[in-house]
């Protein structure tokens, strides 16, 4: 068994990450992630958002390994994740349906503010990989975690990308609705001073 965890900070408030979180797959920074699907969604009555997803991946494991594990290099994850907005935290946990009688990969992730800056995002990750019952199960876990954390570098950049991608569409429907309003203020004022 092999265990990751790995800590980054954000430069951005807490909403705007959550809200980037939902909408990361698929990136252009990692094609990884192919598909994702919604399974169930709901708020339950403390105001706790509970989402579950299905996640179609490419493990991007060496051909020797898909031999070993008797894989075909596509699989699927189960995605569970709660939003807690009265304490600002969000939680994901992660587990792979595909080949996990050989292989596990348990992943937990937790977005929280930092602790000192309200503007700030702090990300923990934590991934647990268990091989077991195959050759070089030892170097397979090695790989699978080497392979997590070169994918956290690069779901990093695909969160500030998207975090960037709300910003925009909020400007521009803020400037929607200004002149939205602008143009019927002016037909409003036209029309009381028109005398017909």
């Amino acid at each position: 068994m092999r265990i990751r965890q790995a800590e980054h900070v954000f430069d951005a408030p807490w909403d705007l990450v959550v809200r980037a979180q939902f909408r990361k797959y698929p990136n252009e920074f990692n094609n990884a992630v192919e598909g994702v699907d919604v399974v169930e969604r709901r708020v339950d009555k403390t105001g706790t958002l509970y989402s579950h997803r299905l996640l179609s991946t490419r493990w991007g494991l060496p051909g020797w390994a898909t031999k070993i594990l008797g894989a075909c290099g596509h699989a699927h994850a189960s995605e569970h994740s709660f939003v807690f907005p009265s304490i600002r935290l969000m939680v994901l946990e992660t587990k792979n349906l595909t080949f996990c009688n050989i292989i596990t990969v348990d992943e937990k992730m937790t977005y929280r503010p930092h602790p000192e800056d309200k503007n700030k995002t702090v990300l923990h990750q934590e991934s647990v990989v268990n091989v077991q019952g195959v050759p070089l199960s030892s170097y397979i876990e090695h790989y699978v975690i080497d392979n997590i954390a070169t994918n956290a570098e690069k779901g990093k950049k695909a969160m500030v990308s998207v975090m960037e991608k709300i910003q925009k569409e909020s400007l521009e429907l803020q400037h929607g609705a200004q002149k939205t309003m602008e143009e019927a203020f002016q037909k409003l004022h036209f029309n009381e001073r028109s005398p017909f």
